[in-house]
């Protein structure tokens, strides 16, 4: 049996030029329409809630958390954002520190800082929580992120050098890195009095968390400068 070896037939010259212009002309339709869909997912900030147990959404349901009425919140008013949720329950600035390093991946845009309140309630050493957020600010800024750091303040009874120390540290550390800061977190509902327990009303049973009404409140209050950083990561 003799083997034979067979050669495709050439196409027609003309064959050819239209198969390479189907060809072409299917690339540019896939292009359009990928196109405008990588577009808008770019457009989207990521922005990170990075805190304790008041980002996180303490003794709440998931949906009244402090992330997801932000969500909400920032939706609403017409702002393309996905807020992700870095809150951790307990969580210290030592804890922050941490883990801010793997918590600032290439796709986020923008961090809200909000911790400090688990070293008041330890007690913890002004100098260690000043120790920490200048770490938490550093990392964020060697990123080139714009962040918003939300203020705590010290307690009266804590004496006045603690409390002198501890108030200074959320300014301070905003001014060295180019920050914007907020009123103390829990303002919109206290007034501006320290205590949390001041607004029961807003707050749940053990006096330090906000419910659901007092989150919806803190987000309304705390809106307005949240927007200028999505503002501000989106026109990087």
């Amino acid at each position: 049996m003799r083997a034979f070896i067979t050669f495709p037939i050439p196409m027609p010259p003309r064959r050819i030029r239209n198969a390479i212009a189907a060809f072409f002309c299917t690339f540019a339709a896939i292009v359009a329409v990928i196109a405008p869909l990588r577009a808008a997912h770019a457009e989207t900030v990521t922005l990170v809630a990075f805190g304790d147990s008041l980002t996180q959404g303490y003794g709440l349901p998931q949906e009244q958390g402090f992330v997801p009425q932000l969500q909400t919140y920032l939706t609403a008013a017409g702002d393309d954002v996905a807020v992700i949720n870095a809150g951790v329950s307990g969580d210290t600035t030592a804890g922050g520190a941490a883990r801010i390093d793997w918590t600032l991946t290439d796709d986020v845009d923008g961090v809200i800082v909000n911790l400090g309140g688990n070293d008041l309630l330890r007690g913890l050493p002004p100098e260690e929580t000043r120790a920490n957020m200048d770490k938490i600010a550093g990392a964020i800024a060697a990123k080139g992120l714009p962040m918003l750091i939300v203020a705590m303040i010290a307690p009266p009874n804590y004496g006045a050098d603690y409390q002198a120390a501890f108030d200074a540290i959320y300014p301070d550390i905003a001014a060295k890195y180019g920050a914007e800061i907020t009123p103390p977190y829990f303002t919109p509902i206290t007034g501006g009095n320290p205590d949390p327990s001041a607004a029961r009303a807003f707050m749940q049973d053990d006096g330090i968390h906000p419910n659901a009404a007092g989150v919806a409140k803190l987000v309304a209050g705390h809106g307005p400068q949240i927007r200028a950083l999505v503002a501000k990561a989106a026109a990087k």
